[in-house]
């Protein structure tokens, strides 16, 4: 059928299959290589399962595998860090504030200096090293489609891979007369001069048994890395630290590394490792079952989404270091979308990506290598649910039910309610707040729980399904706001007091203030969400009080404002944008329901500077812009990313221009920020084509998940631009395009074709 309104017309879906993986020069390269080794432990290329990650320089002569792991935070003295005792206090700053004393939250603290949570750090690196020869036609490359690492130079080859069925790091390595010193060797940047250091190394009937355990200094806790190595030929006997090899024909090492208090059993270490080994001819056996464990998790995973935009073959072809010198590439985004799903799908597992996703290779990592939660782990996150990436929804999942207890502590200390508040930062394992200043008021930020619940929200509406545990955490966070709303302004309104914008500060004002548009947001969306959930009186209550909250303020200049409070005026010039939380990633305010909120969000985004070019400032940016369906500044956003030099060799990214402070925000959120151009959804709505730059005229977007259960593919062309929806639910959703809306019925099992014309 067809429907004069935007010309589209609606067809059974056959004949969309996904493009090859390799083979044809047309399709996309799901991997990235380099002809030379890693000269820095940023530009090694990556592997990881959720738990281990892996850093792999390539180098034959000195092949380095820098070992990670999620566990592994140095203590520091935050262990026992508690949220401020300031209950007792609350009043008094409220009745300030109110009273229009701009500075009354300047001693809303109890004192404390600022306390950064335990550091992230790496393990140590398997280290190979033989006599340097030259190395011929060398070429090292990451597959993203396996997770596997390889490097190869003349007879030598060498192949890692972090395995999601077995939790065990594989290294595999041939040559003829393969002659190699191996050892577990702790000694990278930032290492503390006081950890101590224990090697051993014995011989097993497959080769050997390498054990490195370092012991924090003045605590209990410790960590081991365990490595067997299978070894085929030659001969192998023990050269502390390590063990020399020669004349071997190749060697397979398996590695995990532990964090424990007191002693761990390396033996017993040993044996589930050994367990692993299949029984077979050799280690090649050996590897090869290994990797097809471990490829039948990873491979579907990576592969449900993708992205083509009719790039140059020959561009597609080049190393990564070429290509990242070409921010006009559209063969650098294909690559940069594939590799953010890579690395994402790799950090996260038993949790979320870090600052730094599961990677350092520095003791000393910027901002502790910490979980920031007032942005970069949401943004990091922003492309699970429509990317199909569940696995990263879950392990965001385990981060916030892993913690609850302290959220509950959190809501007691700081202001005497029941419920939940989230911290602005976590090592992954504290959730208590203690991580503040005067410069940083994170104790007051309560909009974290909502927003950090939101992502689980999308997830339950892709999937079709509804977490009884997020429903609970819902119910409490609305218990929070029931006990903390008490105060109302002349109006009638409740007043959020104190409150906070991260990170930023009205001008002519102190950080604590009244009612920031992003507490306004959240407290709105979580109240109604939970009531959402749980209907009945309860609901009522939430929802009534929901109503209570004051709208959002336009300030002089048409812009939203960043505080509704008469007097706290706008401080443009941040990388945050805090405030514009009501557009992404809540629905609160969008061009179709509020179009006149949507005006003023827009204003605010124009007037919005980029303050120290941070990429998660420019990419959150864009994924504002892309829901105020402004193509031109998406573009504007990505230009600023991928010509400022953010991009290693790796294809991990910097946190600042010229590759400054590794860090995974770019990374990570850049293919959300390239599918929210293109598709956008609720659970009543599906928005297509809202917002595609024009340097991008020819494409295809496949297997992204919306949030009233479809899965969308998307072709396009500047002749014509098709849409394929597979529904897994009956409904009827708003569809909107650039031709203007209508409604679109859509019945579980059986696809549909839009045809809409040209863009």
């Amino acid at each position: 059928m067809s429907d004069p309104a935007d010309g589209s017309t609606d067809a059974p879906a056959h004949g969309l299959t996904d493009a090859p993986v390799h083979g044809s020069t047309d399709a996309p390269v799901h991997g990235t290589w380099e002809p030379a080794p890693a000269a820095r432990w940023e530009d090694a290329f990556l592997s990881g399962n959720g738990r281990h990650g892996v850093m792999v320089f390539g180098d034959p002569n000195d092949d380095r595998v820098i070992v990670n792991n999620h566990t592994l935070v140095r203590p520091n003295g935050s262990e026992a860090a508690r949220p401020p005792e300031l209950a007792a206090r609350l009043k008094g700053v409220q009745d300030r504030l109110l009273a229009g004393d701009v500075t009354a939250g300047e001693d809303f603290t109890d004192g404390r200096p600022l306390l950064w949570v335990q550091p992230f750090h790496p393990a140590f690196q398997v280290r190979l090293r033989r006599t340097p020869r030259e190395s011929p036609a060398y070429r090292r490359e990451v597959d993203f489609t396996t997770g596997v690492v390889r490097a190869e130079c003349g007879g030598r080859r060498s192949e890692v891979f972090v395995s999601r069925a077995d939790d065990v790091i594989v290294q595999h390595v041939t040559e003829a007369d393969l002659t190699v010193d191996v050892t577990l060797d702790h000694r990278l940047p930032g290492v503390p001069s006081d950890v101590t250091v224990r090697h051993s190394s014995v011989l097993t009937a497959e080769g050997a048994l390498l054990t490195l355990r370092a012991r924090y200094p003045g605590s209990e806790r410790a960590f081991t890395g365990v490595t067997l190595a299978v070894v085929t030929g030659g001969r192998t006997r023990t050269a502390p630290p390590g063990i020399r090899i020669e004349g071997a024909r190749s060697v397979l090492l398996l590695t995990r590394v532990r964090r424990h208090k007191g002693e761990w059993d390396a033996l017993a270490e040993a044996r589930e490792l050994r367990a692993l080994l299949p029984d077979g001819d050799g280690d090649e056996d050996t590897y090869d079952v290994l990797l097809a464990r471990h490829t039948v998790l990873h491979r579907p995973a990576y592969l449900r989404a993708g992205l083509e935009l009719g790039a140059d073959p020959a561009e597609r072809a080049l190393p990564g270091s070429e290509l990242v010198g070409r921010p006009k590439s559209p063969a650098l985004l294909e690559r940069l979308f594939a590799a953010g799903r890579y690395h994402l799908l790799s950090a996260a597992g038993m949790l979320p990506p870090r600052l730094t996703g599961l990677w350092t290779g520095d003791w000393d990592t910027a901002w502790s290598g910490a979980f920031t939660t007032d942005a970069n782990v949401n943004l990091q996150t922003a492309s699970a649910a429509a990317a199909a990436l569940p696995e990263v929804s879950e392990a965001h999942a385990a981060l916030i039910h892993g913690q609850l207890p302290h959220w509950r502590d959190n809501a007691r200390a700081v202001f005497g309610t029941r419920g939940v508040v989230a911290p602005a930062h976590t090592d992954g394992e504290s959730g208590h707040i203690y991580h503040l200043s005067r410069e940083y008021p994170l104790h007051v930020w309560t909009a974290g729980a909502d927003w950090l619940l939101k992502p689980l929200v999308d997830h339950d509406e892709t999937r079709g399904a509804r977490d009884p545990r997020l429903a609970a955490v819902l119910a409490e966070v609305a218990y929070f706001y029931e006990d903390f709303l008490t105060r109302t302004d002349e109006n009638g309104h409740v007043v959020i007091v104190p409150s906070y914008s991260p990170e930023n500060r009205p001008a002519g004002a102190s950080w604590i203030t009244l009612n920031a548009a992003m507490d306004l947001s959240a407290a709105r969306h979580a109240l109604r969400t939970a009531a959402d959930h749980h209907p009945g009186p309860d609901a009522e209550r939430w929802r009534a009080l929901a109503d209570r909250l004051p709208r959002h303020r336009v300030n002089a200049d048409g812009a939203l404002a960043e505080w509704a409070w008469p007097g706290l005026d706008d401080t443009y010039d941040h990388r945050h944008l805090s405030h514009l939380y009501g557009v992404w990633p809540l629905d609160e305010i969008n061009p179709y329901d509020t179009p006149e909120l949507a005006s003023a969000a827009h204003r605010a985004l124009e007037l919005r500077g980029a303050e120290n070019d941070s990429a998660h400032g420019h990419l959150h940016h864009a994924l504002v812009a892309a829901r105020l369906r402004d193509a031109q500044r998406v573009a504007g956003a990505l230009d600023n990313v991928l010509a400022g030099d953010f991009f290693h060799v790796s294809l991990m990214s910097g946190h600042y221009p010229n590759r400054h402070v590794y860090n995974a925000d770019a990374a990570h959120t850049l293919p959300a920020v390239l599918i929210e151009m293109l598709v956008q959804s609720t659970p009543g709505r599906l928005v297509l084509f809202p917002a595609l730059p024009t340097a991008y005229p020819s494409g295809r977007l496949h297997g992204i998940r919306t949030r009233f259960g479809a899965e969308v593919d998307l072709i396009w062309s500047p002749e014509e631009r098709t849409a394929v929806i597979r529904p897994t639910r009956t409904t009827r959703i708003d569809l909107r395009t650039s031709a203007g809306a209508r409604p679109l019925s859509l019945s579980a099992g059986e696809d549909c074709v839009l045809t809409l014309g040209p863009q």
